[in-house]
């Protein structure tokens, strides 16, 4: 507590003595460091306690036990969710872009510590999904809490959530670029240039403590055993369709699995039958262990026959066919495993098995044009291109699949297949699907999409915050003399007409009924029954501003009614609706 006070001390200090703009780019500098840090200490936990596991089974003749690991990290994720966190544990980058659009850029500070222990123990015990979405969570949140600690604005708060999430994933890879772009094409909506300087910065923070902290080894990196060649172009193309297919059955089977292990009600049962299933496929597939990146280098290094020692089926795969069907088999397997590592309570995201079954797709490709005779192509250059254009599928994020691969393998000698199968990725999977997995749950919290800058400034804005009720009601049985009245004390033109349960039964409009309040011997012989019209539309509090704005113009109102459970609330104007929208415009340039 002391050394937390004294930084803070000293951190208001500098704030004090910096300009706001020289206070924000140290800001993004503390915040780069901080999460790529935590990315440091996340990525060499799993691996010291997954290689412990691996090695105690192996010396002890326990090799069979490797497949219970599993289990047993996905209970304790389950545990320390239920027991620290009440149940309230959300995943993704979803959530992340869903408090930048509702929340005002605020995480909760317990996310800053949660994804780094639930994932820990997840694949640290050999759950088959990857660290990159949980270091992500963290750098966000990181970044989110600086900022709300140190009371600095909405813009100033997301650009430094967003470099928290840049630092996660260039010290995850030792790739500030593809750090920055992640950023900016996954967990940003909006994005200006302000913000660019900022999470470069944040970016190289990170990825220089993981220069600096991280054992050789743990970072995935390669060298390529041959240059692009050109003659392969229409190899790549076909990469490039195959990688799209891949992407689109990742999101479909993913997506199944998950859902249909979380449908499971009771917890612990939901944990045991996910992580059952999931010791069957290990079983079965040895590599699908964990994070698989130690896969991914063994076949970039052409030594897939040292991937299958383990399995129960080694003793069929004498050749190189049974071998190829095998890698194949593990590939489609990758997203299943996925599916009941996070549906049963696990943490993890979809960056790294997405990243393994490119590979495999890459290297089984290109292999199986070999034996065929077609041609002699690279294998591990394919390994590598399929790696990305399986991350550009299925997160739609085409640059930072390009750079991260052109990053990791130390040059920009694959530029040009990289762009070639990424885009033709992307290009197939927008076909069956326009958004990406995470968009989707976004799209569902939010009631719209994101992809439209209008729609989500809109979806940022609060309905039940420009409600009016200044709005003077009528009773159904009242005269027009009560009329007349109500007339006198408002300065609005449009009176709601209520029933005995403040149902809303009709609305009078001024201009409707100006000739009539001048009668006075209609006084008590004309009720307000005769003169309401029936509303032409109403508003329900949770529908999205902009099918509130549709329903405005449909109808040529300004004014329309907000009912919440058969019972009138107020009325929500279209003018404060654009006048928010106007706010909220400025306030993000």
């Amino acid at each position: 507590m002391f050394i937390h006070r004294l930084i803070r001390r000293l951190i208001l200090y500098l704030r004090h003595k910096f300009s706001a703009r020289q206070f924000f780019i140290f800001s993004s500098v503390l915040v780069g460091l901080s999460a790529g840090l935590s990315a440091v200490v996340l990525k060499s936990l799993v691996h010291a306690t997954s290689g412990f596991l691996l090695r105690y089974s192996e010396e002890n003749g326990l090799v069979w036990l490797v497949a219970f690991f599993p289990l047993i990290g996905i209970s304790l994720a389950v545990v320390y969710v239920r027991k620290f966190l009440q149940g309230d544990f959300r995943k993704g980058t979803a959530e992340i872009q869903y408090s930048i659009a509702k929340q005002s850029s605020i995480l909760p500070r317990s996310q800053m510590y949660s994804h780094l222990i639930t994932s820990a123990v997840t694949v640290g015990f050999g759950g088959s999904t990857g660290l990159e979405s949980p270091m992500v969570s963290t750098g966000a949140a990181i970044g989110s809490n600086f900022g709300r600690a140190y009371t600095l604005s909405y813009k100033e708060r997301t650009i430094l959530l967003a470099c928290g999430a840049a630092a996660g994933i260039a010290a995850a890879f030792d790739a500030p670029i593809a750090g920055v772009l992640f950023a900016i094409e996954v967990v940003l909506t909006d994005v200006s240039l302000t913000a660019f300087i900022p999470l470069i910065i944040a970016a190289a923070s990170g990825a220089l403590v993981s220069k600096i902290i991280l054992q050789e080894g743990l970072v995935l990196s390669f060298k390529l055993q041959q240059p692009f060649d050109y003659h392969n172009v229409p190899f790549y193309i076909l990469l490039g369709l195959l990688a799209g297919l891949l992407s689109l059955y990742y999101a479909r089977s993913f997506t199944s699995i998950s859902t249909w292990v979380q449908k499971i009600e009771k917890v612990w049962m939901r944990a045991l039958i996910g992580g059952a299933c999931l010791a069957l496929l290990v079983m079965l597939f040895p590599p699908l262990f964990g994070e698989g990146y130690g896969t991914v280098k063994t076949l970039a290094d052409l030594k897939p026959e040292t991937l299958f020692k383990q399995s129960i089926v080694s003793p069929w795969l004498t050749s190189e066919w049974p071998l190829l069907i095998f890698l194949v088999l593990v590939m489609l397997a990758k997203s299943v495993a996925a599916g009941f590592t996070l549906g049963s309570g696990g943490n993890g995201g979809n960056f790294g098995p997405s990243m393994f079954m490119g590979s495999y797709l890459g290297y089984t490709f290109a292999h199986l044009i070999n034996l065929t005779g077609l041609a002699q192509i690279p294998e591990t250059n394919f390994a590598l291109v399929g790696m990305a254009g399986a991350l550009s599928g299925v997160f739609h994020a085409p640059l930072s699949a390009i750079f991260l691969i052109a990053e990791i393998t130390g040059g920009y000698e694959l530029m040009i297949p990289l762009m070639i199968v990424s885009a033709l990725s992307l290009a197939v999977i927008k076909y069956f699907d326009p958004l990406s997995m995470e968009a989707k749950k976004l799209k569902e919290r939010l009631k719209h999409s994101i992809e439209n800058r209008d729609q989500f400034l809109l979806g940022k804005l609060q309905l039940n915050k420009l409600i009016e009720t200044d709005f003077l009601p009528l009773h159904v049985n009242d005269s027009l003399q009560a009329l007349v009245s109500a007339i006198s004390q408002s300065h609005r033109n449009t009176f709601p007409v209520l029933g005995e349960k403040r149902e809303l039964v009709g609305l009078i409009h001024l201009d409707n009924v100006r000739a009539t309040i001048f009668q006075t011997e209609l006084y008590q012989s004309v009720g307000v029954k005769d003169l309401m019209v029936a509303p032409s539309s109403v508003i329900a509090p949770d529908e999205s501003l902009p099918d509130v704005l549709k329903k405005f113009d449909e109808v040529h109102q300004w004014n329309l009614p907000v009912i919440e459970d058969g019972r009138y609330v107020g009325f929500v104007s279209k003018s404060s609706i654009l006048s928010k929208y106007r706010e909220e415009l400025l306030h993000t340039q």
